[in-house]
């Protein structure tokens, strides 16, 4: 069903088009300048051609004053009926302009820059082309004499589902996303620099293996073969390595048939880097290094703020082993318990547990709920048990333990990094553990991976390795607290078939959102409806789920159903 807006656009689609213009002309349009050259290097009565997006007009008869937004900013245009219109016929302002132009269209304009009596920038139009015509209204804000704002589009599901009209009206989104590329760039500036090499190693893997998690699996109609789509990158990575690369690295999309909250997304980027010849202490000095720098190239500082909080990314960073950080925020040392005592304690503890849990997921889980968030500062949480890191080599002084490290930074993880182990035979005895976990239940214990197995008895040099989360370092610099704000177009719930509301239904609607849950009564009176009216509409809402009444504390209360 379309608005009373999409309908008189398309009326004028057609109109435009007896005219005998194409609003979607197949021929191209030559650019010769963008806002940012323009602002940056005016020169009065340059000749410029230009095109991008109509973003306000304000007419004034046979003149007007337009917004055009193209990818770099927005430009004043100046519209002349007299300019445009050499002759006698004014129809292409008087009617195609003025009449048959919407906010939204895209056009191109041919001009002269100059400046208007308060200095700002302009182009004088001398003729424009309809490049496409919008056919839809944009949400744009507006705001009234007191300085209020109306309108905006600020809806979080709305945005995520309609990135391309958030990226429109939202500069400050187009911004993140101009900062993501330029922080993936400074690390492959960085890794460049050292002369390691840019891989790309297969999505779909016969064994989906580097990580626990569970996959996403699919299906190979050819080979008749399930596949599974990666979980990381990091066996093939280090493949390569007994290949004889000496350094490796990958931007790598991963995809995790997990849960998702406000830091996880079931298809997430990371780069992996792999250098062979070093351990873990040199990975975190590289790593602390690599997070300097990028504050450094990205904001000319390494002070940063996020939620309100001031954090320092000068080096160097903090370090604590992971079961001196359990002691110090619980008071209890895990270092000697077994599985029995260690799921005792997470219980003890209030932490949601079940039988499937080995010691190496109870002490991921104690650490992640009494510990992590306590890592606002860069903190590298070191040398995690033998039993959460089966791809990790034995610590050096301590069998028990492992020679690995996350680097938190606001109390969330950034990087996971190793002493890659090397061993063949303590490989496979890992991932036979491994496979002990699974047949316990827990879904999340890694496959067998033979074929790595094979190439690691080959030789595989003492190595290092990390993993980066990049939408979780962008989430730092751009700071945003939630996965949903870095990523183009983040996973979302199927989208509720669309139900058309009377404007009785659709104001209720918004009242109840800003306020829900609300006292039904309450809903009522500020509706103004008569009983009939909000009787008819309360079914209305609850009957299309979208609302729902419910009796809390003696009191009726009616909220949205999200």
């Amino acid at each position: 069903m379309l608005s009373e807006q999409e309908i008189i656009r398309r009326e004028k689609l057609k109109q435009l088009r007896e005219y005998g213009i194409n609003p979607y002309p197949p021929e191209l349009f030559k650019i010769s300048i963008t806002t940012k050259e323009i602002n940056s290097n005016y020169k009065e009565d340059k000749k410029v051609s230009i095109a991008g997006r109509l973003m306000s007009r304000r007419i004034q008869g046979k003149a007007s004053f337009a917004e055009l937004l193209d990818s770099h900013g927005k430009i004043q245009l100046y519209f002349n009926r007299d300019e445009i219109c050499d002759g006698e016929d004014k129809s292409l302002y008087n009617d195609v302009y003025k009449k048959l132009l919407d906010i939204g269209d895209i056009i191109g304009v041919e001009g002269l820059l100059f400046k208007t009596q308060v200095g700002e920038k302009t182009i004088l139009v001398k003729k424009f082309v309809v490049l496409s015509k919008s056919l839809r209204p944009l949400p744009l804000p507006k705001t009234d004499s007191d300085g209020k704002t109306y309108d905006e589009f600020n809806d979080p599901e709305q945005r995520y589902r309609q990135r391309y009209v958030d990226l429109i009206v939202n500069p400050d989104v187009r911004n993140t996303f101009l900062r993501r590329t330029q922080i993936i760039n400074i690390i492959r500036s960085f890794f460049n620099k050292k002369n390691y090499l840019e891989v790309e190693t297969p999505i779909l893997q016969p064994i989906p293996g580097g990580a626990a998690a569970r996959p996403f699996i699919t299906h190979h109609n050819s080979l008749n073969i399930p596949l599974y789509l990666r979980i990381a990158n990091e066996l093939y990575l280090k493949r390569l390595i007994v290949g004889g690369f000496e350094g490796v690295y990958e931007f790598a999309k991963a995809f995790r048939n997990e849960g998702m909250d406000r830091s996880h997304n079931p298809e997430f980027t990371m780069v992996e880097l792999y250098v062979a010849y070093k351990d873990y202490l040199w990975m975190m000095n590289a790593t602390e290094n690599l997070i300097e720098s990028i504050a450094l190239e990205l904001n000319n500082t390494t002070e940063l703020e996020i939620e309100g909080k001031k954090i320092s990314l000068k080096t160097p960073y903090k370090r604590i082993a992971i079961l001196d950080s359990i002691k110090e925020h619980t008071g209890i040392d895990v270092s000697n318990f077994d599985e029995k005592k260690m799921f005792e304690t997470a219980k003890n503890l209030g932490i949601e547990v079940d039988k499937t849990m080995g010691i190496g997921k109870l002490i991921d889980q104690i650490f992640g709920e009494k510990c992590e968030h306590h890592y606002v500062e860069p903190t590298f949480i070191t040398d995690y048990p033998k039993e959460m890191s089966p791809l990790t080599k034995e610590h050096r002084n301590n069998p028990k333990l492992t020679e690995r490290f996350e680097l938190l930074i606001n109390g969330k993880e950034i990087a996971n990094a190793y002493s890659e182990l090397n061993d063949p035979i303590d490989q496979l005895q890992r991932f036979e553990d491994q496979l002990k976990l699974s047949e316990k239940g827990d879904d999340e214990a890694m496959f067998i991976d033979n074929d790595f197995i094979r190439a690691l008895e080959y030789g595989m040099p003492p190595t290092s390795g990390i993993g980066i989360g990049i939408d979780r370092l962008v989430m730092l610099f751009t700071n945003n607290v939630s996965i949903q704000e870095v990523l183009f177009f983040p996973q979302m719930k199927p989208e509720r078939k669309g139900i058309e509301l009377n404007e009785e239904e659709k104001n209720l609607i918004k009242f109840i959102k800003h306020n829900s849950p609300v006292e039904l009564s309450l809903a009522k009176s500020e509706s103004g409806l008569s009983n009939k009216k909000w009787d008819k509409t309360i079914k209305s809402l609850t009957k299309h789920k979208l609302a729902s009444v419910q009796k809390i504390n003696n009191k009726f209360m009616i909220e949205i159903i999200e």
